[in-house]
């Protein structure tokens, strides 16, 4: 009987963890309970064919509503960041199971080291830019509560470039 109960205690912890990731959460990602800094809202882009020109907020960030893999996703722009850097709910609403993600990997950022999940995200887009293959970290939730627009995207473009308070991004 305490056989028949322990495997009956597994294959419910098994199903309470694994069927999650199985229903599909895009547009309902949950809340976590870790309390963040919410991210700065988006500000104007102005685009051309290949271009795109993004405002800067009150403090000084370039901030946007990004494309990643079709779906819209508001994103920070750093040049400090190595990669471009997702949490694990905006991975889910992109389409990465977060239960396949390998975090294997140790970052440091600016709240300190955490674990990450390598991918590569099929295209970002903004304005008239369209960059494809772009490799990415996924954080957890807690560790990051936006998106971060980092190098790997940056480096492939033609150029970037401050002028006064807009950023201009060249394909």
């Amino acid at each position: 009987m305490l056989l028949r109960t322990v495997i009956f205690a597994a294959i419910a912890a098994l199903l309470a963890t694994q069927i999650p990731s199985m229903i599909q959460l895009a547009d309902h990602p949950p809340a976590t309970t870790a309390t963040v800094e919410q991210p700065p809202q988006p500000q104007s882009v102005s685009a051309a064919a290949g271009s795109a020109t993004l405002e800067a907020d009150g403090r000084g960030h370039f901030n946007g509503t990004f494309r990643i893999n079709g779906r819209s996703v508001d994103g920070l722009v750093d040049t400090g960041a190595s990669l471009v850097a997702i949490n694990e709910s905006t991975a889910r609403k992109l389409g990465f199971g977060v239960n396949s993600l390998d975090f294997r990997y140790t970052v440091n950022t600016a709240n300190g080291g955490t674990d990450a999940a390598r991918v590569v995200l099929d295209r970002i887009e903004i304005g008239g830019v369209r960059v494809k293959e772009v490799d990415a970290f996924v954080l957890h939730d807690k560790a990051l509560s936006g998106t971060l627009v980092g190098m790997s995207f940056l480096k492939k473009l033609k150029s970037f470039q401050v002028e006064g308070r807009n950023l201009k991004l060249t394909q």
